[in-house]
């Protein structure tokens, strides 16, 4: 019998290894051009990312967005103008990672990607622009529809819970796009609110995070 018992644990082991997902993991070349552009603390920042990815690879949906908005909402906010010295600017998730300070579009931006590479899928992500009644002024959100007709879920840098789109008075939605129109919404100044963009396309997700079996 105690022959038996152990077998199942054994091949309960392996059933468990062979199901769960890659590994994520950042090339040599991006921590090195990390801790270059931005210093020794970023690169850290860049492995703890990459810790918490892997430790939510294999939970639900609701786990993975509760840890990614928590992770990245441990950033500091700050005005484009204090970070960059321009009026607006949308940053990519390394830019994010290695200034450690970002505004609204950019925790967005951040938070989107890192969901995306964790398999939830692009079509249940929104970007939304919003007005900030608290703050009367415009806002950016990460939306998610759990189905084309729920009540989005809003991940915020200002609210850190994620709350029911109907919960969030605060918030009075403008205008939603997909991550795959980032380039484009950029472009098109969404609303007029938001400057122009440069005519030159950019890496948006120029920091690569792959998976790999061990």
């Amino acid at each position: 019998m105690q022959n038996i018992f152990t077998l199942f644990f054994i091949m309960a082991a392996i059933a468990a290894i062979l199901l769960s997902s890659p590994e994520f993991s950042i090339a040599k070349v991006f921590l090195d051009k990390i801790e270059k552009e931005y210093g020794v603390f970023a690169k850290r920042r860049a492995y703890a990312l990459v810790s918490m990815m892997n430790d939510v690879k294999d939970a639900d949906e609701m786990e993975k967005m509760e840890k990614v908005n928590d992770f990245f909402n441990q950033t500091p906010y700050a005005s484009d103008k204090e970070t960059w010295g321009v009026s607006d600017y949308w940053a990519t998730r390394l830019e994010f990672i290695g200034k450690d300070k970002a505004d609204c579009e950019d925790f967005v931006i951040a938070k989107y990607f890192t969901l995306k590479e964790l398999g939830v899928p692009t079509s249940k992500l929104y970007m939304t622009y919003a007005k900030s009644i608290r703050y009367k002024s415009a806002h950016m959100v990460l939306t998610y529809y759990a189905t084309p007709k729920s009540v989005p879920l809003v991940l915020d840098n200002y609210n850190y819970k994620i709350l029911p789109a109907s919960q969030r008075d605060d918030l009075i939605p403008i205008y939603s796009f997909r991550g795959d129109e980032l380039f484009n919404a950029k472009q098109a100044q969404i609303g007029k609110l938001v400057p122009a963009a440069t005519h030159q396309k950019r890496p948006w997700d120029e920091l690569i995070i792959s998976q790999h079996k061990e």
